[in-house]
Protein backbone atom coordinates (compact mmCIF):
# COMPACT_ATOMS: atom_id res chain seq x y z
CA UNK A 1 0.00 0.00 0.00
CA UNK A 2 1.19 3.49 -0.82
CA UNK A 3 1.34 5.84 1.83
CA UNK A 4 1.55 9.34 2.02
CA UNK A 5 5.15 8.46 3.25
CA UNK A 6 6.13 7.35 0.02
CA UNK A 7 5.10 10.64 -1.97
CA UNK A 8 7.09 12.81 0.92
CA UNK A 9 10.14 10.34 0.10
CA UNK A 10 9.42 10.82 -4.17
CA UNK A 11 9.12 14.61 -3.03
CA UNK A 12 11.99 15.07 -1.30
CA UNK A 13 14.01 13.30 -4.09
CA UNK A 14 12.53 15.72 -6.77
CA UNK A 15 13.49 18.69 -4.22
CA UNK A 16 17.08 17.12 -4.21
CA UNK A 17 17.30 16.72 -7.79
CA UNK A 18 16.27 20.16 -8.22
CA UNK A 19 18.19 22.12 -5.96
CA UNK A 20 21.52 20.38 -7.11
CA UNK A 21 20.51 20.75 -11.10
CA UNK A 22 19.87 24.93 -10.08
CA UNK A 23 23.36 25.08 -7.95
CA UNK A 24 26.02 22.86 -10.36
CA UNK A 25 24.34 23.38 -13.75
CA UNK A 26 25.69 26.48 -15.77
CA UNK A 27 22.99 26.14 -18.98
CA UNK A 28 19.81 28.15 -18.59
CA UNK A 29 17.63 25.47 -20.04
CA UNK A 30 18.59 23.24 -17.43
CA UNK A 31 18.30 25.72 -14.77
CA UNK A 32 14.94 26.62 -16.19
CA UNK A 33 14.28 22.04 -16.11
CA UNK A 34 15.58 21.67 -12.46
CA UNK A 35 13.38 25.04 -11.22
CA UNK A 36 10.17 22.85 -12.58
CA UNK A 37 11.26 20.08 -10.95
CA UNK A 38 11.35 21.67 -7.82
CA UNK A 39 7.49 23.00 -8.28
CA UNK A 40 6.45 19.35 -8.75
CA UNK A 41 7.85 18.42 -6.03
CA UNK A 42 5.63 21.15 -4.41
CA UNK A 43 3.12 20.08 -6.27
CA UNK A 44 3.74 16.49 -5.05
CA UNK A 45 3.17 17.87 -1.23
CA UNK A 46 0.13 19.48 -1.58
CA UNK A 47 -2.03 16.96 -3.63
CA UNK A 48 -0.78 14.25 -1.51
CA UNK A 49 -1.77 15.95 1.95
CA UNK A 50 -4.69 16.84 0.41
CA UNK A 51 -5.37 13.53 -0.92
CA UNK A 52 -4.88 12.37 2.90
CA UNK A 53 -6.52 15.09 4.72
CA UNK A 54 -9.86 14.57 2.13
CA UNK A 55 -9.72 18.64 1.75
CA UNK A 56 -9.46 19.85 -1.81
CA UNK A 57 -7.31 22.80 -1.20
CA UNK A 58 -4.06 21.47 -1.55
CA UNK A 59 -5.49 20.48 -4.96
CA UNK A 60 -6.92 23.76 -6.43
CA UNK A 61 -3.35 25.20 -5.44
CA UNK A 62 -1.29 22.75 -7.09
CA UNK A 63 -3.30 23.42 -10.23
CA UNK A 64 -2.76 26.92 -9.61
CA UNK A 65 1.52 26.30 -8.97
CA UNK A 66 1.10 24.82 -12.05
CA UNK A 67 -0.08 28.21 -13.94
CA UNK A 68 2.59 30.17 -12.38
CA UNK A 69 4.91 27.89 -13.62
CA UNK A 70 3.83 27.77 -16.95
CA UNK A 71 4.25 31.27 -16.73
CA UNK A 72 7.43 31.05 -15.51
CA UNK A 73 8.52 28.54 -18.05
CA UNK A 74 7.55 31.28 -21.04
CA UNK A 75 8.90 34.57 -19.22
CA UNK A 76 12.35 32.15 -19.11
CA UNK A 77 12.04 30.80 -22.87
CA UNK A 78 12.04 34.82 -23.88
CA UNK A 79 14.71 35.09 -21.54
CA UNK A 80 16.93 32.40 -23.80
CA UNK A 81 15.85 33.58 -27.39
CA UNK A 82 16.80 37.02 -25.94
CA UNK A 83 20.52 35.52 -24.64
CA UNK A 84 21.06 33.59 -27.30
CA UNK A 85 20.27 36.56 -30.06
CA UNK A 86 22.93 38.69 -27.91
CA UNK A 87 25.41 36.41 -26.38
CA UNK A 88 24.81 33.79 -29.36
CA UNK A 89 25.12 31.22 -26.02
CA UNK A 90 22.59 29.78 -22.99
CA UNK A 91 25.61 30.03 -20.58
CA UNK A 92 24.43 31.84 -17.34
CA UNK A 93 27.84 33.21 -16.72
CA UNK A 94 26.98 35.52 -19.88
CA UNK A 95 23.55 36.39 -18.86
CA UNK A 96 25.18 38.55 -15.76
CA UNK A 97 25.83 40.74 -18.49
CA UNK A 98 23.08 41.16 -20.83
CA UNK A 99 23.87 44.80 -22.09
CA UNK A 100 26.75 45.08 -24.51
Amino acid sequence: MITANHYVILSLILLALGIVGVMVRRNFITVLMSLELIFNAANLNLIAFSHRLGDLAGQILAVFVITIAAAEAAIGLGLIIALVRLKDTVALDEASEMRS
